[in-house]
């Protein structure tokens, strides 16, 4: 991972204690949603409980969606993909594609606010989406490999598409996070067969 994310924001880069008040906002922001749910929760709530003004906080977040998002970035980029680097390839690319969708799994209020958010068009969820995107597409082509090329780029947008759809719908109702990484890894399968 090129850059540390806790110094990273959508809006600008942050010194020591910004970045502290950040990592308190998005550590509130899932305490708030454990408690409460999707539905009470606010930038407003979420600064009350961090301790921070909710005019610094909107500093920083320009909506429960930006935060969600931010909160879904930040942990998947402090995790690093878990799978078996001697495995094949297609164990390898499911295992990234099943490693990133049970990320937040365990945490349902979470995951759904996570699904509401990256479907948002704020702008800069917008900008947070691409990030996220980016950095699935890299894991993607490490798992490839050495069998990755310009050919798989179609490959690669299949998958994606796949794990979009399979999370989508799991925030829809349609089925759990497992059970859509479960459905994920099926398609995974099929496509790179």
């Amino acid at each position: 991972m090129s850059t540390d994310v806790r110094f990273e924001s959508t809006r600008r880069r942050l010194n020591g204690q910004q970045a502290e008040t950040v990592e308190r906002l998005t550590s509130a922001a899932v305490e708030v949603l454990r408690e409460n749910g999707p539905g009470g929760l606010s930038v407003r709530t979420v600064a009350s409980r961090a301790g921070v003004a909710p005019a610094t906080a909107y500093t920083y977040f320009s909506s429960k969606g930006h935060l969600i998002a931010e909160v879904f970035w930040r942990r998947l980029e402090d995790h690093a993909p878990e799978f078996a680097s001697d495995g094949s390839t297609v164990d390898r690319v499911v295992g990234v594609l099943r490693d990133v969708a049970l990320l937040i799994a365990d945490e349902p209020e979470l995951s759904s606010a996570v699904t509401a958010a990256l479907l948002g068009d704020d702008p800069e969820v917008s900008h947070l989406r691409m990030r996220i995107g980016v950095d699935i597409r890299r894991r993607l082509v490490t798992a490839l490999g050495d069998d990755y090329d310009d050919d798989n780029d179609d490959v690669i947008s299949a998958l994606e598409m796949v794990y979009a759809g399979a999370l989508v719908r799991a925030g829809m109702g349609y089925g759990s996070y497992s059970d859509m990484a479960d459905a994920i890894e099926s398609a995974a399968r099929l496509i790179l067969r």
